[in-house]
């Protein structure tokens, strides 16, 4: 038992790193000297390229030119929806602005005239601290919703909830919005009396000056019908008492402002009352917008554009390459009896497995990785030049993209070489990991399975790991429809690929046994 625990000396352990640095040697030089497996996963990577530019190269529809307006984007990079309808005047430095919303109000236009009364779950009505008109620029607001209470939302990501209580024309809720610096706190209150914090913004570099004041807005309605999830036209109105005013305020008259010209990608004010505002008895206001203050998701509300995972779609063709290669690395040799060569030149027979894996995982994660890098700044720039929106990312989302891609290819290398193991058949073992990966990605984005089906094949099978591809946020605040179809997973990034791995080391560890439990 002693003699057992007693550590290796370090020439062993210098000696055993030697002997798996030689194996593994000896396979990259058995897989780069057969031409077919070569010339396979030089296929394998122009074809990945091809395909996801080919997939993204139709021309903009309706006639839309490469002179299309891109998304605004926010203070952090994201593409937003900055609309809405803004009575305001000018705050200089240090100020508060304090107004009862005596009702939250809407109309949504659902099609052949008729018009469905009540104002959408998001819609919107409250206080504004914006630093400018321009699109896309911080602000902090605090608002009644139509359907999720009280919030404090900032920078067009950030939303933190209030009380649950509605406005209504029997119970008014109080709003105030505080600045002091680059901070901002809102606050409500059922009576004007007896104040709730809401929640609290920090804005950098916040402006002195700035536009405070009134707005409202909402973003489509969404309707559910035979033919599917749909969403049709809405606007908000609010109705407000008089405000109160303290600090740096300008004497200026309120004006009023619809905030980019539209309602966004959100909304739309087609065959309903158009955005404005009129004064009430007592010096209130009666504010109605469309649109939203959120950042831009894909689906049906996306508009025309594409996402930069729209320009790896050729994954899946240069995966069915990588898969037979991975698995022919292994069953070539049980078919022409060379195993037991290679068995003789290294008895022990998971080193041999485990240097087949970092070779073939290294060369399938090289090729996805400079599909990736490649595909997607061409496929971008050659989206923009026919007049599509392209969803800005960060740099780290483009990276992360880029090398999880590598990561994706990798996996299905080593699931396909640890199957073919434990199969020795190629096309039956070929056939069996084409089908769990691609098959139920398939069947998860073509709306044929029940709700709720398809997001279990997303979360169990090695599908899943197409997630890490995914650009696109979720955001609890913003409506669409967070499916696969429309670019949404249901497990994060990360996550769904250490699910595609977790297949992959399922496959390998039994693969290592059964090898070194049969005569090869």
């Amino acid at each position: 038992m002693t003699a057992a625990l007693t550590p290796r000396p370090p020439a062993t352990r210098r000696a055993e790193r030697s002997g798996f640095l030689r194996t593994l040697h000896a396979e990259w030089t058995k897989f780069r000297t057969v031409r077919g497996w070569v010339l396979a996963m030089a296929g394998a990577l122009l074809v990945t390229i091809v395909v996801g530019l080919l997939g993204t190269a139709a021309p903009a529809p309706g006639g839309r030119g490469a002179d299309s307006a891109p998304y605004p984007k926010g203070p952090g990079g994201e593409a937003v929806n900055d609309s809405f309808y803004f009575v305001h005047r000018t705050l200089t430095g240090d100020g508060a602005l304090t107004v009862p919303l005596r009702s939250l109000t809407g109309v949504a236009d659902t099609g052949a005239g008729r018009i469905a009364q009540g104002a959408q779950p998001w819609a919107k009505a409250g206080i504004i601290v914006k630093e400018s008109l321009t699109q896309g620029s911080p602000y902090a607001a605090v608002m009644a919703t139509g359907g999720h209470g009280v919030r404090m939302q900032y920078d067009y990501t950030h939303d933190t909830a209030g009380p649950s209580e509605k406005a209504t024309q029997e119970s008014s809720r109080w709003l105030r919005l505080v600045r002091s610096g680059d901070s901002l706190t809102g606050s409500t209150s059922p009576d004007g009396s007896h104040w709730t914090e809401v929640g609290h913004a920090k804005l950098p570099g916040l402006a002195r000056t700035v536009q405070a004041g009134l707005f409202a807005t909402s973003p489509q309605a969404k309707q559910d019908t035979a033919a599917g999830t749909g969403f049709s036209p809405a606007v908000a109105t609010g109705t407000f008492g008089r405000p109160g005013l303290t600090g740096g305020w300008s004497r200026s008259a309120w004006s009023g402002t619809q905030v980019g010209g539209d309602a966004g990608t959100s909304g739309s004010y087609a065959n309903t009352t158009e955005g404005g505002f009129t004064r009430t008895d007592g010096g209130g206001f009666t504010v109605t917008g469309a649109g939203d203050i959120a950042p831009v998701v894909g689906g049906p509300v996306m508009g025309v554009g594409f996402t930069v995972e729209n320009f790896l779609v050729g994954t899946f063709a240069g995966l069915i390459v990588m898969i037979a290669v991975g698995t022919v690395f292994i069953t070539g040799e049980y078919r022409r009896g060379l195993l037991r060569t290679t068995m003789a030149a290294t008895p022990l027979r998971g080193r041999v497995l485990g240097a087949k894996a970092l070779v073939a995982g290294g060369v399938a994660s090289a090729i996805g990785l400079v599909a990736a890098a490649i595909t997607m700044p061409l496929g971008e720039h050659s989206a923009r030049s026919r007049g599509f929106h392209v969803f800005p990312v960060t740099p780290a989302t483009e990276v992360r993209v880029m090398v999880g891609t590598g990561l994706l290819c990798a996996a299905a290398a080593v699931l396909a070489l640890g199957v073919g193991t434990l199969l020795r058949r190629s096309g039956t073992a070929v056939a069996l990991v084409i089908a769990s990966i691609v098959l139920p990605f398939l069947l998860a984005t073509s709306d044929v399975l029940p709700p709720g089906v398809w997001e279990w094949l997303l979360r169990v099978t090695p599908a899943a790991g197409f997630a890490i591809q995914q650009t696109l946020p979720q955001y609890a605040q913003v409506l669409s429809v967070y499916e696969p179809s429309t670019g949404y997973y249901p497990l994060a990034p990360w996550a769904g690929l250490a699910v595609l791995w977790g297949y992959a080391a399922l496959a390998f560890g039994p693969a290592v046994v059964r090898l070194r439990g049969r005569d090869v």
